[in-house]
């Protein structure tokens, strides 16, 4: 391990990681839960969310206002996230702030209110995130990718939930999500900055010590990845087209072949088709291709912007793209061109303490190590354009992938026979509780 990197684990089974950047002023600290949305039962969808948010919303010791006040008299910067399979809660300040942060970061942790009078005034703000979701249309198609994509599985939720979970969750049912969930096992606490581990354990390690064990999360299973085409119907300017295609796992050997295909075809301005539908054609503002993956499987795809009387248009190009992507070479030009585009993207992260440490957190979640950059850029290296075009051609095979629209479009017939498909569904354009 880089000697720079500190990791110990506490007798409960809480993990500590550390990252010692000397010459910077801040410190980054993230605590993180290996749980997310997708291991909420149906009745639980959206508990995640809503417990991320509660936690900012008074303990034992502040009030929600004396959270916020005392972030605010350190110049901190703090927020929480979740996704499918994580979630964290995190900060950031100078250096000379460090005990009054990992203060504040655990008594919000471990001391949480969940007070139902405070549930009731963020019930409505939860709902009004979820109306959002669907007046952006761009976020909302990815949404309808990812829910046709994988089907009934709750990799095919929203992490927002449902309305009606939303509207009848108490105090106690969180309560016992956080006890049942927030076991110490599944809980890394990651620091990067200007810190010492010795001085970290001691501020830590008396408040995390005392975590009890819970049931955990069960078993998570792999989805499969529905195909065919999709239509949602709706009176906007706009036809959202997202196209997705058999990902890699986030783990998966040829992630870094993933992740420079995404770049060649549509990661940045030099991209195919990027060049192709907006430079060449104008089709479309916002254009690009992207990975997402999980612990146990992904998703590759695409996303584009267009006006309903060119989607067709749209469509046949990116369809001309995928085929090209497997009789055509990569060629080495392109291949050093993405190369050097990741590299410098991973390099130029990494003088940022928060990138810093959410990396740190997610290579012990995913790997259970710490990964050196040195080892990654290797990594990136070693691709080539054999194993660019077999991931390719794996993926984007004919009839092998899901295209999501959404818009004022009723051709999914049509656009089935653009992309080779031979399944079509149109689906009603309502707004649905």
């Amino acid at each position: 391990m880089d000697p720079m990197t500190r990791k110990t684990t506490l007798a409960n089974g809480v993990r500590i990681l550390t990252h010692q950047v000397p010459h910077v002023r801040s410190v980054a600290m993230g605590i993180w839960v290996d749980v997310g949305a997708r291991d909420e039962s149906e009745e639980e969808a959206g508990y995640s969310h809503f417990l991320e948010h509660m936690m900012f919303k008074g303990t034992q010791r502040r009030s929600a206002y004396e959270l916020a006040k005392a972030f605010d008299a350190i110049g901190g910067q703090s927020n929480a996230f979740t996704t499918m399979e994580t979630t964290c809660y995190h900060a950031r300040v100078m250096d000379t702030h460090l005990p009054v942060m990992v203060d504040i970061l655990a008594d919000m942790f471990l001391n949480s209110c969940i007070d139902p009078e405070e549930i009731e005034n963020e019930r409505p703000v939860i709902l009004q995130e979820i109306g959002m979701l669907e007046d952006c249309p761009e976020e909302f198609a990815h949404h309808l990718l990812e829910k046709y994509a994988w089907g009934e599985h709750p990799l095919g939720r929203s992490i927002l939930g449902t309305p009606k979970n939303i509207l009848n969750l108490t105090s106690k049912d969180l309560t016992q999500f956080f006890r049942k969930y927030y076991c110490p096992s599944r809980v890394i606490i990651s620091l990067a900055g200007n810190l010492e581990h010795g001085h970290v354990l001691d501020l830590l390690a008396p408040a995390f010590e005392i975590l009890q064990p819970g049931q955990g999360r069960s078993d998570r299973y792999t989805p499969l990845l529905q195909k065919g085409v999709r239509v949602t119907a709706r009176p906007i300017e706009q036809v959202h087209l997202c196209l997705g295609a058999p990902g890699l796992a986030i783990t998966h050997e040829n992630r870094f072949s993933a992740s420079l295909l995404t770049t060649i075809l549509g990661g940045n301005m030099s991209s195919r088709l990027f060049q192709e539908i907006r430079e060449k054609r104008g089709l479309a503002y916002s254009v690009y291709a992207f990975s997402a993956g999980h612990m146990d499987t992904g998703m590759m795809g695409i996303y584009a912007g267009v006006a309903p009387s060119t989607v067709e248009t749209s469509a046949e190009l990116i369809h001309k793209e995928l085929q090209r992507l497997c009789t055509d070479p990569v060629s080495t030009e392109e291949l050093e061109g993405a190369r050097a585009y990741t590299k410098g993207n991973i390099l130029l992260s990494m003088e940022n303490t928060e990138n810093l440490m959410v990396k740190l957190a997610q290579n012990e979640i995913h790997f259970g190590r710490y990964i050196p950059v040195e080892e990654t850029l290797t990594k990136v290296d070693e691709v080539t354009q054999e194993s660019i075009i077999r991931l390719a051609c794996t993926a984007f095979s004919e009839n092998h992938f899901l295209v999501s629209i959404l818009g004022p479009s009723d051709s999914a017939a049509s656009l089935g026979d653009k992309f080779g498909i031979r399944e079509a569904k149109e689906l009603s354009g309502e707004k649905k509780a």
